[in-house]
């Protein structure tokens, strides 16, 4: 592991991230998930018994989701702090999911091994976003499907600007943050989501262009985004392909993620298949 990653992993070992609230129950987190509706999709786009690896997991709560039917889920992670957390969770709630902890880049995974791959708010904190995907991609087999979260370089500009109110102002204003608002009751939470959003010490932000391009030279089939990039395109399965991929299009989109994507962090999915 170098000196970024390794950085990297004690930050989250101070605060892992997501963390639970007090007194979780499976029924309550399986309702609280089941709000979001990039996670039904993803649920609904899944086969029942499909291998499935949540790559940079944390605190393992969309393996823990996705852990039904005859599905073989895998959650792995950097930092021994979340995994306890996730393996806790995962038998609490009485779920199957194996954790382990291993570094991206070396993953110690078989090639091929994965039905889908799923990796959401991990590569855009690792010090060489394209080579990191580089790794995982090989991770899918032929043919299986790659769900790929980062940072979207202009959704992410507000949240940019309320982190320089709030550093400026030593943390006693952050404006117009509804997460820190609905975790105020949830300190641990709270602390998990600021110190994630306004004090992580590796933080890229990639267009939609660029994670085309990292898609290609690793022989990954762009499908679509999510949100879309396409215009009057509400895609009923996650996994098929977009009506089309117009450039232009596409940073119209982003540009207005500024305000759809921007109050939450401005992460938005790409999807492919591997050729």
């Amino acid at each position: 592991m170098d000196r970024r990653a390794e950085r990297v992993r004690r930050f989250y070992e101070r605060a892992p991230f997501p963390g639970y609230p007090p007194r979780d129950s499976l029924s309550a987190f399986r309702a609280r998930a089941a709000h979001n509706a990039f996670v039904r999709l993803l649920d609904r786009a899944i086969a029942g018994n499909a291998r499935i690896l949540d790559l940079g997991c944390g605190t393992g709560q969309m393996a823990l989701y996705l852990a039904k039917a005859d599905r073989t889920v895998v959650g792995a992670d950097l930092t021994p702090a979340a995994l306890a957390l996730a393996a806790a969770a995962s038998k609490r709630f009485g779920l199957g999911v194996h954790f382990v902890e291993t570094d991206l880049r070396w993953a110690g995974l078989r090639p091929g091994s994965f039905d889908v791959v799923f990796s959401s708010g991990v590569l855009h904190h690792t010090p060489d976003p394209r080579a990191a995907f580089a790794s995982i991609a090989p991770l899918a087999r032929p043919g299986g499907i790659i769900v790929l979260g980062v940072y979207n370089a202009w959704a992410r500009l507000p949240f940019r600007l309320r982190r320089v109110l709030a550093r400026a102002s030593g943390f006693r204003f952050i404006p117009g943050d509804p997460v820190l608002r609905d975790r105020q009751a949830e300190p641990a939470r709270r602390e998990a989501w600021l110190r994630d959003q306004y004090l992580h010490p590796e933080e890229h932000r990639h267009t939609l262009t660029e994670v085309q391009r990292w898609f290609a030279e690793n022989d990954v089939e762009f499908l679509r985004t999510y949100p879309s990039a396409t215009l009057d395109d509400e895609p009923t399965d996650l996994f098929s392909s977009a009506a089309d991929n117009w450039a232009p299009e596409a940073w119209f989109a982003q540009v207005q993620w500024m305000w759809t994507l921007g109050r939450e962090g401005g992460l938005f999915f790409s999807i492919g298949r591997r050729v």
